[in-house]
């Protein structure tokens, strides 16, 4: 019959399971989730050492990722980084199951090992711990080996505890019954907790890898913008930490949780989901004519086809007339007058389809008096066509960029397609910001932005850090066919004017040029010829 202070020890044994329980459930640090194994387990069988292996995912061994001993004052793994003690094979080079070690045998067998003595134990080869006993002086005596199975009964691990002592004596003892269940119960809950964990990081990995991938298809999606999601991304991120630093500074709200920052880092990389909806001819659109092709070569084939008709016209004017030499040179004199007219036009008309060509009011005078003025007949349609139509006159009357203003919207609709995309997706509770930091980088804090029209301190402040990302990687850019990037000093001082407009935040404007932020990316994704400062 047990002894009343036996009961009492089991009872302080149980409630320290369950504690532990708990405390395993609860801890999110891998490294300090491997030590709290060792510890408790030496805790509840008195053992002087331990060591925790993990089985390899990926390899049929195991790694050493614990290692303790009270006496030799040892505490190697966990926080305090890898071991790089070789792992132990579970197979052999001959292709069978390493029986011979004792932990990779619990590992291979799921069985409890108990030993009294390791020095005088049969079957098992203890080499390396006579070794370890010879460098250190360390007399290695009674071991107890027990394998972790997860909750599907999978073994990840074993849980190996050498010399228990006498909690009386001091002396070394053999494991006891009420130790072993004990450190069976623990190392259950180990498993289970450490599967859990795994699980989780592994959901993590899973998910910031399709998020990278989706946006990795968006940017090549356009052969012009590959690597802007990325860009964006970690432009954002080095401001943010920047923002963390000078937070008080600038009376900024609360530092942002490592949590937030890779809330802030997704986002970021999904800035531009929305894309996916947007037509292609319009995301990669070169010039104001381009659809499916440079509708200038139309305009192009149309004028020569209307210098065709004049030739035409004046040829049979001369036959008719029966006139000489010299009314045939006024013909040639006319028509070469009327090409070169259309030579000039035809150059303007190529400057102005052009994005970087910013229009001017007798840009665009001239542009209307040609849209009157030049026609054609088609044979096609049995009519008098004019050269520019309408609709290619209005594309062409676009002041600035390639896009008119339905095309624009077609654009800026990306961003209201990236709030319906994301909002419609269950993100945990830790990331549940991310629809709209993502879709609210066009926002102004004048309220003139999209898609929401939201208003200064409206705007996160996530979703303020993902515009200057985006607004500085999209100025210095190299790689839009429809501009040439500006240098570093160009596109602060665009950025400034914004500030000063209230389009973006001055004070992340500044932090972010205080940080000296735009010239470590410019060194490192610029061309030499765009570092200026």
């Amino acid at each position: 019959m047990a002894s009343r202070v036996d009961m009492e020890f089991m009872r302080e044994c149980i409630a320290r399971l369950t504690k532990v329980g708990v405390a395993l459930s609860a801890e999110k640090n891998l490294n300090r989730l491997f030590e709290m194994i060792i510890d408790e387990a030496r805790i509840l069988t008195n053992a002087d050492g331990g060591t925790l292996y993990l089985v390899s995912e990926t390899d049929n061994v195991l790694h050493f990722v614990v290692v303790q001993n009270e006496s030799l004052g040892i505490r190697m793994g966990g926080v305090a980084g890898p071991i790089s003690w070789e792992p132990i094979p579970l197979i052999l080079p001959n292709g069978s199951n390493n029986y011979s070690n004792v932990s990779a045998y619990a590992a291979l067998t799921g069985e409890v090992l108990n030993i009294s003595d390791v020095y005088y134990a049969e079957g098992f080869n203890f080499e390396g711990t006579r070794d370890f006993d010879s460098r250190t002086g360390y007399r290695s005596k009674s071991m107890l080996v027990v394998p972790m199975r997860d909750h599907e009964g999978v073994i990840t691990g074993v849980l190996q505890l050498i010399n228990a002592m006498d909690r009386e004596t001091g002396e070394v003892t053999t494991f006891s019954r009420e130790s072993e269940m004990l450190a069976e119960s623990l190392a259950s809950q180990a498993a289970v907790a450490l599967s859990q964990k795994r699980l989780i990081r592994e959901l993590e990995t899973l998910l910031d890898a399709f998020i990278k991938t989706i946006g990795t298809a968006i940017d090549e999606k356009s052969p012009y913008t590959s690597g802007h999601i990325r860009r964006v991304a970690e432009l954002s991120v080095a401001l943010a930490k920047q923002v963390n630093e000078r937070k008080k500074d600038f009376g900024l709200p609360s530092f942002l949780s490592e949590t937030e920052l890779e809330e802030l880092r997704m986002a970021a990389w999904l800035h531009d989901v929305g894309k996916i909806t947007t037509p292609e001819h319009v995301l990669d659109k070169r010039s104001k004519l381009e659809t499916v092709f440079d509708r200038i070569e139309l305009i192009r084939l149309r004028f020569e086809v209307m210098l065709r008709e004049f030739e035409l016209s004046l040829t049979r004017r001369f036959l008719r007339s029966g006139s000489g030499g010299e009314y045939l040179q006024q013909v040639k004199s006319e028509v070469e007058k009327y090409l070169n007219e259309i030579k000039e036009n035809l150059a303007f008309l190529e400057k102005v389809n052009r994005g970087d060509c910013r229009l001017e009011d007798i840009h665009l005078e001239r542009l209307s008096k040609m849209g009157l003025n030049y026609s054609f007949f088609s044979f096609l349609r049995g009519r008098e066509e004019k050269v520019i139509s309408e609709r290619e006159e209005e594309k062409l009357a676009t002041r600035q960029g390639t896009l008119s203003e339905g095309e624009r919207k077609i654009v800026n609709n990306h961003a209201l397609m990236t709030y319906k995309m994301l909002s419609s997706l269950p993100f945990p509770r830790k990331l549940r910001g991310i629809p709209l930091y993502a879709s609210a980088h066009h926002e102004r804090l004048d309220g003139k932005g999209y898609p929401l029209g939201l208003k200064g301190k409206e705007i996160p402040l996530q979703a303020r850090i993902i515009a200057i990302a985006d607004i500085f990687e999209a100025l210095t850019a190299s790689d839009r066919p429809y501009k040439k990037g500006k240098t570093v000093k160009e596109a602060l001082r665009i950025m400034e004017d914004m500030a000063a407009s209230g389009h973006i935040d001055g004070d992340l404007l500044k932090i972010f040029i205080e940080g000296n932020i735009p010239l470590e990316y410019a060194k490192r994704e610029l061309s030499p010829d765009q570092v200026d400062i």
